[in-house]
Protein backbone atom coordinates (compact mmCIF):
# COMPACT_ATOMS: atom_id res chain seq x y z
CA UNK A 1 0.00 0.00 0.00
CA UNK A 2 2.81 2.51 0.56
CA UNK A 3 3.81 2.45 -2.73
CA UNK A 4 0.30 2.30 -4.19
CA UNK A 5 -0.53 5.91 -2.77
CA UNK A 6 2.09 7.67 -4.14
CA UNK A 7 1.78 6.23 -7.61
CA UNK A 8 -1.53 7.57 -7.18
CA UNK A 9 -0.95 10.45 -5.69
CA UNK A 10 1.20 11.42 -8.41
CA UNK A 11 -1.25 10.01 -11.36
CA UNK A 12 -3.68 12.49 -9.93
CA UNK A 13 -0.79 15.12 -10.10
CA UNK A 14 -0.43 14.36 -13.91
CA UNK A 15 -3.89 15.11 -14.67
CA UNK A 16 -4.20 17.76 -12.40
CA UNK A 17 -1.63 19.01 -14.58
CA UNK A 18 -2.94 18.33 -18.39
CA UNK A 19 -6.42 19.57 -16.86
CA UNK A 20 -4.93 22.78 -16.40
CA UNK A 21 -3.12 22.91 -20.16
CA UNK A 22 -4.78 24.34 -22.97
CA UNK A 23 -2.63 21.68 -24.92
CA UNK A 24 -1.12 18.07 -24.49
CA UNK A 25 1.96 18.26 -23.43
CA UNK A 26 5.17 15.73 -23.76
CA UNK A 27 6.15 13.48 -21.40
CA UNK A 28 9.49 14.97 -20.80
CA UNK A 29 7.46 18.16 -19.94
CA UNK A 30 5.16 16.17 -17.56
CA UNK A 31 7.99 15.01 -15.98
CA UNK A 32 10.10 18.17 -15.29
CA UNK A 33 6.96 19.88 -14.37
CA UNK A 34 5.70 17.76 -12.12
CA UNK A 35 9.66 16.72 -10.96
CA UNK A 36 8.73 12.79 -11.45
CA UNK A 37 11.34 10.62 -12.64
CA UNK A 38 10.74 9.88 -16.74
CA UNK A 39 10.47 6.21 -16.40
CA UNK A 40 8.07 6.92 -13.65
CA UNK A 41 5.98 9.36 -15.74
CA UNK A 42 6.06 7.27 -18.60
CA UNK A 43 4.75 4.14 -16.50
CA UNK A 44 2.08 6.39 -15.56
CA UNK A 45 1.10 7.65 -18.43
CA UNK A 46 0.92 4.00 -19.82
CA UNK A 47 -1.29 3.23 -16.94
CA UNK A 48 -3.69 5.81 -17.36
CA UNK A 49 -3.76 5.70 -21.23
CA UNK A 50 -5.34 2.28 -20.69
CA UNK A 51 -8.05 3.17 -18.11
CA UNK A 52 -8.82 5.80 -20.98
CA UNK A 53 -7.76 8.80 -18.90
CA UNK A 54 -5.16 9.90 -20.55
CA UNK A 55 -5.15 9.79 -24.47
CA UNK A 56 -1.66 9.43 -26.60
CA UNK A 57 -1.32 11.92 -30.02
CA UNK A 58 1.27 9.83 -31.67
CA UNK A 59 1.62 12.86 -34.28
CA UNK A 60 2.66 15.02 -31.49
CA UNK A 61 4.16 12.47 -29.40
CA UNK A 62 2.03 14.33 -26.52
CA UNK A 63 -0.60 13.57 -23.81
CA UNK A 64 -3.98 15.09 -23.60
CA UNK A 65 -6.98 13.80 -21.60
CA UNK A 66 -9.22 11.04 -22.73
CA UNK A 67 -12.67 10.14 -22.54
CA UNK A 68 -12.60 8.94 -19.31
CA UNK A 69 -12.21 12.20 -17.82
CA UNK A 70 -14.86 14.11 -19.66
CA UNK A 71 -16.92 11.13 -18.38
CA UNK A 72 -16.43 12.03 -14.43
CA UNK A 73 -17.12 15.54 -15.67
CA UNK A 74 -19.96 14.67 -17.06
CA UNK A 75 -20.96 12.30 -13.82
CA UNK A 76 -20.67 14.82 -11.62
CA UNK A 77 -22.27 17.29 -13.50
CA UNK A 78 -24.90 15.42 -13.57
CA UNK A 79 -25.36 16.58 -9.52
CA UNK A 80 -28.41 18.37 -8.53
CA UNK A 81 -26.45 21.65 -8.03
CA UNK A 82 -25.52 22.42 -12.06
CA UNK A 83 -29.04 21.09 -12.86
CA UNK A 84 -31.00 22.96 -9.91
CA UNK A 85 -29.23 26.42 -10.82
CA UNK A 86 -30.13 25.43 -14.82
CA UNK A 87 -33.76 24.63 -14.40
CA UNK A 88 -34.76 28.29 -13.38
CA UNK A 89 -32.73 30.03 -16.07
CA UNK A 90 -34.24 27.77 -18.99
CA UNK A 91 -37.57 28.01 -17.54
CA UNK A 92 -37.67 31.76 -18.22
CA UNK A 93 -35.66 31.25 -21.72
CA UNK A 94 -38.11 28.75 -22.75
CA UNK A 95 -41.37 30.93 -21.64
CA UNK A 96 -39.82 34.21 -23.32
CA UNK A 97 -38.67 32.15 -26.25
CA UNK A 98 -41.32 29.59 -26.60
CA UNK A 99 -39.14 26.94 -27.70
CA UNK A 100 -37.89 23.96 -26.27
CA UNK A 101 -34.85 24.39 -24.41
CA UNK A 102 -31.99 21.72 -23.31
CA UNK A 103 -29.27 21.59 -21.01
CA UNK A 104 -26.52 19.04 -22.53
CA UNK A 105 -23.06 18.43 -21.56
CA UNK A 106 -20.45 16.05 -23.59
CA UNK A 107 -20.22 12.21 -22.82
CA UNK A 108 -17.28 11.32 -24.61
CA UNK A 109 -17.95 12.31 -28.17
CA UNK A 110 -21.94 12.50 -27.93
CA UNK A 111 -24.20 15.42 -26.38
CA UNK A 112 -26.05 13.71 -22.99
CA UNK A 113 -29.36 15.75 -22.35
CA UNK A 114 -29.88 16.65 -18.19
CA UNK A 115 -32.74 18.80 -18.24
CA UNK A 116 -35.48 19.44 -21.26
CA UNK A 117 -38.46 22.19 -21.13
CA UNK A 118 -40.80 22.59 -22.81
CA UNK A 119 -43.54 25.36 -23.99
CA UNK A 120 -47.03 25.00 -23.57
CA UNK A 121 -47.15 24.01 -27.12
CA UNK A 122 -44.25 21.63 -27.27
CA UNK A 123 -43.14 19.77 -30.77
CA UNK A 124 -42.10 15.90 -30.16
CA UNK A 125 -38.08 16.01 -30.38
CA UNK A 126 -35.79 12.89 -30.56
CA UNK A 127 -34.08 14.82 -27.71
CA UNK A 128 -35.15 14.21 -24.12
CA UNK A 129 -33.44 13.99 -20.42
CA UNK A 130 -31.16 11.26 -20.66
CA UNK A 131 -30.87 10.89 -24.37
CA UNK A 132 -27.28 10.80 -25.80
CA UNK A 133 -26.55 12.17 -29.63
CA UNK A 134 -23.73 12.61 -31.39
CA UNK A 135 -21.70 15.93 -30.43
CA UNK A 136 -20.66 16.72 -33.80
CA UNK A 137 -24.28 16.82 -35.33
CA UNK A 138 -25.85 18.88 -32.41
CA UNK A 139 -25.61 22.47 -31.67
CA UNK A 140 -25.15 21.61 -28.20
CA UNK A 141 -22.43 19.57 -28.50
CA UNK A 142 -20.11 21.72 -30.68
CA UNK A 143 -20.70 24.84 -28.49
CA UNK A 144 -18.73 22.83 -25.89
CA UNK A 145 -16.35 21.26 -28.78
CA UNK A 146 -15.28 24.64 -30.38
CA UNK A 147 -13.83 25.78 -26.76
CA UNK A 148 -11.94 22.55 -26.45
CA UNK A 149 -7.74 22.60 -28.20
CA UNK A 150 -7.88 20.85 -31.36
CA UNK A 151 -5.91 17.85 -30.16
CA UNK A 152 -8.89 16.83 -27.56
CA UNK A 153 -10.97 17.34 -30.65
CA UNK A 154 -8.97 14.97 -32.42
CA UNK A 155 -8.82 12.54 -29.44
CA UNK A 156 -12.64 12.51 -29.19
CA UNK A 157 -12.72 11.85 -32.84
CA UNK A 158 -10.21 9.51 -34.55
CA UNK A 159 -12.07 7.65 -37.31
CA UNK A 160 -14.39 7.79 -40.13
CA UNK A 161 -16.29 5.78 -37.73
CA UNK A 162 -16.65 8.32 -35.29
CA UNK A 163 -19.39 10.33 -37.39
CA UNK A 164 -22.54 8.52 -37.58
CA UNK A 165 -25.41 10.63 -39.43
CA UNK A 166 -28.60 10.89 -38.94
CA UNK A 167 -30.06 13.18 -42.03
CA UNK A 168 -28.06 14.43 -45.14
CA UNK A 169 -26.86 16.99 -43.34
CA UNK A 170 -23.82 17.36 -41.03
CA UNK A 171 -20.14 16.88 -40.56
CA UNK A 172 -19.20 13.89 -42.11
CA UNK A 173 -15.15 13.74 -41.18
CA UNK A 174 -12.48 16.04 -38.74
CA UNK A 175 -11.74 18.09 -41.72
CA UNK A 176 -15.59 19.22 -41.65
CA UNK A 177 -15.95 19.45 -38.14
CA UNK A 178 -13.14 21.69 -37.92
CA UNK A 179 -14.16 23.86 -40.85
CA UNK A 180 -17.86 24.16 -38.49
CA UNK A 181 -16.22 25.14 -35.23
CA UNK A 182 -14.11 27.82 -36.52
CA UNK A 183 -17.11 29.49 -38.26
CA UNK A 184 -19.45 28.70 -34.99
CA UNK A 185 -16.03 30.30 -33.09
CA UNK A 186 -16.46 33.55 -35.20
CA UNK A 187 -20.01 33.83 -35.16
CA UNK A 188 -20.21 33.26 -31.32
CA UNK A 189 -22.91 30.61 -31.07
CA UNK A 190 -23.92 27.16 -32.94
CA UNK A 191 -26.09 26.43 -34.59
CA UNK A 192 -27.95 22.96 -35.95
CA UNK A 193 -30.25 23.24 -38.88
CA UNK A 194 -32.08 19.64 -39.69
CA UNK A 195 -28.51 17.69 -38.67
CA UNK A 196 -30.80 15.78 -36.34
CA UNK A 197 -34.29 15.53 -37.51
CA UNK A 198 -35.71 17.91 -40.56
CA UNK A 199 -37.49 20.74 -40.06
CA UNK A 200 -35.97 21.33 -36.84
CA UNK A 201 -33.37 23.71 -35.61
CA UNK A 202 -31.24 24.27 -32.98
CA UNK A 203 -29.23 27.55 -31.55
CA UNK A 204 -26.53 27.05 -28.38
CA UNK A 205 -24.09 28.51 -26.54
CA UNK A 206 -21.61 27.17 -23.91
CA UNK A 207 -21.05 27.54 -20.13
CA UNK A 208 -17.96 27.36 -18.11
CA UNK A 209 -15.90 26.18 -14.99
CA UNK A 210 -13.79 28.07 -12.99
CA UNK A 211 -10.90 27.80 -15.25
CA UNK A 212 -12.56 28.61 -18.46
CA UNK A 213 -13.69 25.45 -19.64
CA UNK A 214 -17.01 24.30 -21.38
CA UNK A 215 -19.21 22.21 -18.97
CA UNK A 216 -22.24 22.24 -20.20
CA UNK A 217 -24.41 24.25 -22.75
CA UNK A 218 -27.66 25.34 -23.20
CA UNK A 219 -29.90 25.44 -26.48
CA UNK A 220 -33.29 26.11 -28.00
CA UNK A 221 -34.84 23.87 -30.73
CA UNK A 222 -37.31 25.87 -33.23
CA UNK A 223 -39.48 24.36 -35.71
CA UNK A 224 -37.68 25.43 -39.28
CA UNK A 225 -38.06 24.22 -43.08
CA UNK A 226 -35.35 25.53 -45.56
CA UNK A 227 -37.04 26.30 -49.01
CA UNK A 228 -34.50 23.93 -50.54
CA UNK A 229 -34.14 20.42 -48.51
CA UNK A 230 -30.83 19.74 -49.88
CA UNK A 231 -29.47 22.66 -49.05
CA UNK A 232 -29.66 24.74 -45.91
CA UNK A 233 -30.12 28.04 -46.15
CA UNK A 234 -27.93 29.95 -43.96
CA UNK A 235 -30.12 30.65 -41.24
CA UNK A 236 -28.71 31.64 -37.42
CA UNK A 237 -31.16 32.71 -35.40
CA UNK A 238 -29.28 36.03 -33.90
CA UNK A 239 -32.27 37.41 -31.44
CA UNK A 240 -32.51 33.88 -30.25
CA UNK A 241 -28.83 32.73 -29.94
CA UNK A 242 -28.67 36.58 -27.59
CA UNK A 243 -30.92 35.30 -25.33
CA UNK A 244 -29.19 31.86 -25.25
CA UNK A 245 -26.16 33.48 -24.77
CA UNK A 246 -27.11 35.69 -22.16
CA UNK A 247 -28.79 32.69 -20.01
CA UNK A 248 -25.64 30.53 -20.68
CA UNK A 249 -23.31 33.29 -19.12
CA UNK A 250 -25.61 33.79 -16.54
CA UNK A 251 -25.44 30.00 -15.62
CA UNK A 252 -21.67 30.09 -16.02
CA UNK A 253 -21.89 33.04 -13.04
CA UNK A 254 -24.12 31.04 -10.92
CA UNK A 255 -21.97 27.82 -11.16
CA UNK A 256 -18.74 30.00 -9.99
CA UNK A 257 -17.56 29.96 -13.99
CA UNK A 258 -16.18 32.51 -15.90
CA UNK A 259 -15.68 32.40 -19.98
CA UNK A 260 -12.22 31.96 -21.42
CA UNK A 261 -9.82 34.67 -21.97
CA UNK A 262 -10.23 34.17 -25.88
CA UNK A 263 -13.98 34.93 -25.82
Amino acid sequence: MSTDIPALRRGLRILGLLAQRPNPMPAGAIARELAIPRSSTYQLLGELQHAGYVAYLPDERRYGLGVATFELGSAYLRHDPLERLAAPLLRTLVDTAGCTGHLGILHGNESLYLIEQRPPRPQTLVTDVGVRLPAHLTATGRAMLRHLAPAHVRALFPTASAFPMRTARGPRDLRQLRRILRAETARGWSVEDGYITPGFATVADAVFDHGGRPIAALSLTLRHHCPDEDVECGDTWPELAAAVRIAAAALTTAIGGRPPARS
